[in-house]
């Protein structure tokens, strides 16, 4: 019999998994999985983010690749907030260039009219003197 092959998923739905919120009114937050309900929902807790511990379907999260380590099952909002913080996770998770798109897309979406336009004059700019730069290199 031949050997079980590696999987290609590297995400899981566990506890300890942090998740990104894509509905609600908490959507665009990151939460844990404090305890598997059943293959529909999962309790999720995000006493540093604010979302209150929760049921919530697995159909509104995004799995990502932060795991909290030891995190025993059922583990209350204290004890996930201690390994959070010695972990470092949220602090990690807004490093990570996730975060830093989401963060750049949000901040281009609030921005009003007068924004856009000297926002557009910055990169009309910066064309302009990369083109001028890229023609002199090459004359």
């Amino acid at each position: 019999m031949p050997a079980a092959q590696p999987s290609n998923f590297k995400r899981f739905v566990e506890v300890g998994r942090v998740v990104l919120l894509n509905s609600g009114p908490q959507a665009g937050q990151i939460a844990v999985i404090a305890e598997i309900i059943d293959h529909n929902r999962a309790i999720i807790d995000g006493p540093t983010t604010g979302v209150p511990r929760q049921a919530f379907p697995y159909r509104y999260v995004t799995l990502t690749p932060f795991v909290l380590t030891k995190l025993p099952h059922a583990a209350g909002s204290g004890v996930i907030r201690k390994q959070l913080e010695k972990e470092g996770t949220v602090e990690r998770w807004n490093k990570s260039s996730w975060a830093q798109k989401r963060a750049a897309i949000e901040k281009r979406r609030s921005l009003n009219d007068f924004e856009r336009f000297s926002v557009m004059l910055a990169k009309k700019s910066r064309r302009d003197t990369v083109r001028k730069a890229i023609k002199k290199a090459s004359a």
